[in-house]
Parts: structure tokens; C-alpha cells; sequence
């Protein structure tokens, strides 16, 4: 079973629309056969589980000792509880067949860097690699603007701005590498 880790904000609250966003990406991620992987907790995490484990799932939880006494979701399969940040970080890249970033926080920022920059350097194979939501447009823009990110760079994310698009691009990942095809970004046609 192949595993999408899912990076978000734990900040989020249920019946918000960036709850309700989480849940249907992770039962979509669930319907479509993917298990998912997520820091474990509250916020869009819980609500990616939920809508996964609801959609009959596979649920991966990295927890951390950092936060304890804070007790994991309840809608997870299986936890996998690391030491520190670090270790949880680590685990949730190393089960990602593919990556998913949702709005989040500073944790959310720095594990997508950390992921474009495995990608980039090649120290992880290449895989998708989703940004979901319109905002993460801007976040590009401004690495642009303030870094010395390149296009071929910026190429290896891909931002969807619905649920369904960013499902979509997961499949036609998958359909290609089946087919023996170079792993390589695409695009669903345009609408």
C-alpha cells in the first residue's frame, strides 16, 4: 500500500473549512487507496485521519514524547511514537511515497523545505510532492523573490488548489511509473 505523509497545522479547529478540507482529503487519499501518514494529534491531522479511518484507511500516526502528556487522535490505525522532532520528522518523510502540504505553521514550513530540499539534492527519489491550497502560490513567489530557487527547483512542487486536483495529480503520478514512465511532475489537463 503506497503512503501519502500529510503535513499540517495542528490549529485548526473542527467544523472550519480547513478541518473540513483535511477530512475530505483524507478520505478521498483512503477511497483512492492510499494509507496516510500525519504527525498524529489535533488540528488537520486529526481531521486527515478521521476522514481516512471513516473511509476505511490506513492511519499512520508519528507522535513525539516532546508533547506529552498530549494524546494522540483516536482515528489512527497505528502509532508510531518518536523520541523528538527530529525522529518524527525523519519518520514521516521515510514513509512518504508522496507528500502532501496543507496550510499550517512554522512546523508545516519547515517540513516542506526540508522535503523540497531531499528532492532537490536527490537524497530521496523522486516522488509527489503537493502543496494544496492557492496560498502556497504566494509562499513560491516570494522564494523566488528571496532565494536562489530556480525553476527546475520549484518544478518538483506542485500546488493544487482543490482536494480533488491534488488526488488527481497523485493518480496520474502512479499511472505514469506504472506504465515505466519517468517519474516526473504532471499535470491534470486543464480545466
Amino acid at each position: 500500500m503506497r503512503i501519502i505523509s500529510v503535513f499540517g497545522g495542528s490549529r485548526v479547529l473542527e467544523g472550519s473549512a480547513a478541518y473540513r478540507e483535511a477530512y475530505e482529503l483524507g478520505r478521498r487519499l483512503a477511497l483512492a487507496g492510499y494509507a496516510v501518514a500525519n504527525g498524529g494529534y489535533e488540528g488537520t491531522m486529526e481531521a486527515l485521519s478521521r476522514g481516512a479511518a471513516e473511509a476505511g484507511g490506513y492511519v499512520i500516526g508519528a507522535t513525539c514524547d516532546l508533547f506529552n502528556p498530549a494524546q494522540p487522535t483516536r482515528w489512527l490505525t497505528e502509532e508510531r511514537r518518536t523520541p523528538d522532532l527530529y525522529t518524527r520528522l525523519q519518520t514521516l518523510i521515510s514513509l512518504g511515497d508522496g507528500f502532501i502540504a496543507l496550510r499550517g505553521g512554522i512546523g508545516t514550513l519547515s517540513e516542506v523545505t526540508l522535503v523540497w530540499s531531499l528532492l532537490q539534492a536527490g537524497q530521496l527519489s523522486p516522488r509527489p510532492f503537493i502543496l494544496l491550497g492557492r496560498h502556497w502560490r504566494l509562499m513560491i513567489e516570494c522564494f523566488g523573490q528571496c532565494t536562489d530557487m530556480g525553476s527546475s527547483i520549484r518544478a518538483l512542487a506542485q500546488v493544487a488548489d482543490t482536494v480533488e486536483e491534488a488526488v488527481s495529480l497523485l493518480k496520474a503520478w502512479d499511472h505514469a511509473a506504472e506504465r515505466g514512465l519517468a517519474p516526473t511532475p504532471i499535470r491534470p489537463p486543464a480545466r
